[in-house]
């Protein structure tokens, strides 16, 4: 452990990590920068900086033929890049952020992928960080060796995980419920294979530009300070390119019979794993609140909900099972799932659909509306706790361009939900006769 290290360890050991007051910290809009828009929180119980970019290039955007695209663009952006002083390696680079006791992550989610930085906010320091994280965005080199490489470590972790089936569920089961949208679409061992050092470079020029991003700061630093890193961060990155094609709407799941909705998947597992859902709701859709205290009380609440204590208190049949709404920019889905022994699988789905249905059909009672919303209300400080989790509730509200005040609305929001707004926003978004269900590792019947 380095010295700046252990100053990171000796400020969270001494100060804690939490933010006090988090509902009334103010989301800063920051100054336009070539097209791209900026946010700040300003927090100022620890000498440290949280950045995160989003950008509008998540998997989403994989080309035909080629899925897991976006992923290796993002991916590899640290493996190799042409800085101020030349190239750095992927060594020189992985060095450079153990020196700062910085970190600096990369990751791609179905609509955006995301770069993060954590930095002491000690300026020089933060101006390191932040000028590696800019050389990383506007410049990785993709050198074919190095690509080759991630290809082939790519594709033997896919067929790894071929041999699992969680990850064969997930797959099915997006398939099933995204269909023609590219989010159905997964990397396979010819896709990536696909994937070359020319495209990963295309993809990047394509899609890296700075009106597609949106900074997200939270931590000790003031506006001109953050503002400084947004055009540090972008200074050599172009605002914009060449037209993009829109990408095509997702459709509602369509009213199906049960035979063409339910996939069975044999497998060698010794439990059955079960996932049903359908399309739901994007982030900004009015009646998120709703859906979320609603889903609470159905699946989202651990041992206080309906499905575990139909599934798993009254009858024993699984471990877990949980339901949640993921509403994205653009899209949004709602899933249900378990495992259960492989005999007992007809029965557990029996009983998660059935309960699914009376809850979508008649709503919470009042006693579970009031337990619901009181412990999502008591529970929201520790969403906003640190500056990690502020930084993703910041990242959130600027991506699904929410109003800046969320965060102080938030508990006012639940509070106001009713019996008639849940029950009405289930029935609006979701229908038994929609949902798609994957049963994996049970005997076909």
């Amino acid at each position: 452990m380095n010295a700046l290290q252990k100053s990171i360890l000796i400020c969270l050991l001494t100060f804690g990590y939490f933010v006090t007051a988090h509902a009334i910290l103010p989301i800063e809009k920051l100054d336009t920068f070539k097209g791209s828009k900026g946010f700040l929180v300003q927090t100022k119980a620890l000498p440290m900086v949280d950045i995160e970019v989003s950008i509008d290039a998540g998997d989403r955007f994989d080309p035909s033929g080629k899925s897991g695209l976006a992923d290796m663009a993002a991916g590899l952006m640290n493996y190799g890049v042409r800085g101020d002083q030349g190239i750095l390696s992927e060594a020189q680079i992985a060095d450079e952020i153990a020196d700062l006791g910085a970190n600096i992550g990369l990751s791609v989610g179905g609509e955006r992928a995301i770069l993060r930085i954590r930095s002491l906010s000690r300026k020089d320091l933060r101006d390191r960080a932040v000028k590696l994280a800019a050389a990383m965005l506007s410049s990785p080199t993709y050198e074919t060796k190095i690509v080759e490489r991630e290809k082939q470590r790519t594709i033997t972790n896919l067929l790894e995980a071929e041999t699992k089936p969680e990850f064969v569920l997930e797959r099915r089961f997006a398939k099933s419920i995204y269909g023609d949208y590219p989010l159905g679409n997964n990397p396979t061992v010819k896709s990536v294979g696909a994937v070359s050092a020319k495209d990963l470079t295309q993809f990047h020029q394509q899609f890296y530009r700075s009106d597609r991003m949106i900074v997200s700061i939270v931590g000790d630093v003031d506006r001109a300070q953050a503002n400084e890193i947004v055009q540090t961060l972008l200074q050599k990155i172009p605002q914009s390119g060449n037209p993009i094609a829109k990408l095509p709407e997702l459709q509602r799941s369509p009213v199906e019979p049960l035979a063409q909705r339910e996939i069975q998947i044999p497998f060698d597992s010794q439990q059955a794993h079960i996932a049903m859902g359908m399309t739901a709701v994007t982030r900004s859709n009015p009646d998120y609140f709703p859906l979320l205290v609603g889903n609470y009380i159905l699946g989202g609440g651990g041992f206080v909900s309906r499905l575990m204590s139909e599934v798993r208190e009254k009858r024993g049949l699984a471990y877990s099972v949980s339901s949640y709404f993921v509403p994205g920019k653009d899209t949004g889905i709602f899933r249900a799932g378990l495992q259960t022994k492989n005999d007992q699988a007809t029965m557990a789905l029996e009983v998660m659909s059935s309960t699914i249905a009376k809850f979508i059909a008649d709503g919470p009672t009042t006693s579970e509306l009031i337990a619901a919303k009181s412990n999502l209300v008591n529970g929201y400080p520790l969403r906003i706790d640190n500056n990690r989790k502020l930084l993703d509730n910041v990242s959130s509200i600027a991506w699904n361009d929410l109003p800046l005040d969320t965060m102080d609305v938030w508990t006012k929001q639940v509070e106001s939900v009713t019996l008639e707004q849940v029950r009405g926003a289930f029935q609006k978004y979701l229908a038994m006769d929609r949902m798609r269900i994957v049963v994996l590792g049970a005997k076909n019947k």
